[in-house]
């Protein structure tokens, strides 16, 4: 049990100052403070021991040097349990400190203020508040640190009811401030790394410094064996772009990832000239997308597509969902739905459906040089995310057969939906729908034959997209004898020609895109 006579106290949050100053004092404890904090105590009462007084030296550079001495650090860091080391403290006539509480200066919080300047954040960055929390942690066999207001009163509980801090809950306040001094360090070295240009050569950075904390701990992963956590960057906007859950039972580890999908579809139609857009989501995949003149009328499209497979689904829109649309899917079983926002009326009437999880989200953006990171056995692989827009008229027609207006906006809505789907994807659409999605087979003609088969709508005219090129004739034979009028694609396989003098033979229209979009 570690008793307490001496405390330095030293904090930029004032929270619980008051409280934790007089109960020191209460206790007959001695307080060494700066600044501030020292200011602050003496105001209510509470005796104070100046840091100068202790040093011999007073604050200088503006207050850029205060607590970094060695009459200071030498009480923090003396392991009592070491005669040598008593013995030194006593020749040199250096205070022992017992507890250290200490709170760094608001770093993250300056950074992003809209009126930061680099020489004002850079004036943020605290330098003896890491350093005496450092080494308070790193002697906790003799010393305590805070450096959370909320921790004050179990400080104080402890030192009331047993005399002292006990080893337990020294090492737990240790592990949280070793905690703290690395996320504040992973907050300056963002800010600064954020501050430079990308790699003109568009590489990804040599090193990348992950710091996650975990923010919803669903009852277990993709399978009931699996345990699973949830964690957001620190510093970040957030999981999900900060989502805020308004309703419904607690989100699943699927329910996350299939809502991820569905929020990064919906942001493809997601220009101030896109027609309300609703994106039905099964398992990482579209069942079904449609767009039309209201919400309604893009859902009753979307679900038309493949109604069996929207059972369960996660739907996610471009538009704040409104009463007629919450009423249009009343009869669905749906487990997540995203927006951007809700409607009032409409809150009230998905209210009465408990379960239903309703999520607030901001559109997905990717910034410039944004990139993604997946993990492998022993590392992660990244790469720049795959969410440029494309202008369809950069796309060359190679065949005879030449599209007309309504094809291309259609062979449009086709290709963004396939790049948002599984490979080997095939998407066949209308202007305004999917019609049939063949998702994540090892064989492109397979997929073809599946988009076909869960077609729902008449394949006559419609228009089909290709996640990569064929690699033979057989998918665009497929399509064609099927209806399909016109197909966009990447090109670049090795049998191009083979594959542009079917769509020929058959009299459609063949786009490339020159950019594939494998998903994996």
């Amino acid at each position: 049990m570690l008793p307490v006579r001496r405390a330095l106290v030293s904090v930029f949050d004032k929270a619980g100052l008051e409280e934790l100053g007089s109960g020191l004092a209460d206790l007959g404890v001695e307080i060494i403070s700066t600044g501030g904090t020292a200011r602050q105590l003496r105001e209510h009462g509470v005796a104070v021991t100046a840091v100068s007084d202790v040093t011999g030296h007073p604050e200088i550079l503006h207050g850029r040097v205060k607590s970094l001495h060695p009459r200071i650090f030498g009480g923090i860091l003396a392991d009592r349990r070491r005669p040598e080391h008593r013995a030194e403290l006593e020749r040199h006539e250096l205070p022992p400190i017992d507890l250290v509480a200490v709170n760094l200066y608001a770093f993250a919080a300056a950074a992003s203020a809209p009126d930061a300047t680099e020489d004002g954040t850079v004036e943020m960055i605290d330098i003896g508040g890491p350093s005496m929390v450092r080494a308070a942690a790193k002697n906790f066999a003799n010393v305590a640190v805070v450096v959370d207001p909320a921790d004050y009163p179990r400080i104080l509980e402890a030192l009331r009811a047993e005399g002292g801090l006990s080893e337990e809950l020294r090492r737990e306040l240790a592990l949280k401030a070793f905690r703290h001094t690395r996320d504040y360090d992973a907050a300056i070295a963002e800010w600064l790394e954020g501050g430079a240009s990308p790699p003109a050569d568009g590489s990804l950075p040599e090193s990348v410094q992950l710091e996650l904390e975990q923010v919803l701990a669903p009852r277990y992963g993709e399978n009931p064996h699996q345990g699973a956590a949830v964690y957001r960057e620190v510093g970040g906007a957030g999981v999900l772009g900060g989502f805020r859950q308004l309703q419904g039972r607690e989100l699943s580890w699927n329910n996350m990832l299939d809502a991820d999908a569905a929020r990064k579809l919906s942001a493809l139609f997601g220009a101030p000239e896109d027609d309300p857009t609703v994106v039905i989501v099964k398992h990482n995949n579209p069942c079904g997308v449609g767009r039309g003149a209201s919400l309604v009328e893009a859902y009753e499209r979307a679900l038309a597509c493949d109604p069996v497979s929207a059972f369960g689904s996660i739907i996610a829109v471009n538009r704040p969902l409104t009463d007629a649309l919450a009423e249009a899917m009343r009869k669905l079983f749906v487990e997540v739905i995203v927006a951007p926002s809700f409607a009032a009326d409409a809150l009230e009437r998905l209210g009465r459906k408990k379960n239903l999880r309703l999520l607030e989200c901001p559109p997905f953006t990717a910034g410039n040089g944004a990139y993604e990171l997946r993990a492998v056995d022993g590392g992660f692989i990244g790469q720049h995310l795959d969410a440029a827009p494309e202008d369809p008229r950069e796309w060359t027609c190679p065949t005879r057969t030449q599209p007309g207006e309504a094809q291309m906006r259609a062979l449009d809505f086709a290709w963004r939906v396939c790049r948002a789907t599984k490979s080997n994807a095939i998407v066949v659409t209308n202007e305004h729908q999917t019609v049939g999605i063949g998702a994540g087979q090892m064989s492109r003609v397979d997929s073809c034959r599946i988009a076909l088969d869960k077609a729902q709508l008449d394949v006559a005219g419609t228009v089909a997209a290709s996640d990569a090129f064929f690699p033979f004739r057989d998918g665009v034979d497929t399509l064609a004898e099927a209806g399909v009028a016109a197909i966009v694609q990447p090109g670049g396989s090795v049998r191009d020609d083979e594959v542009i003098a079917a769509a020929d033979e058959h009299g459609i229209a063949m786009l490339l895109t020159g950019r594939r979009h494998f998903k994996h």
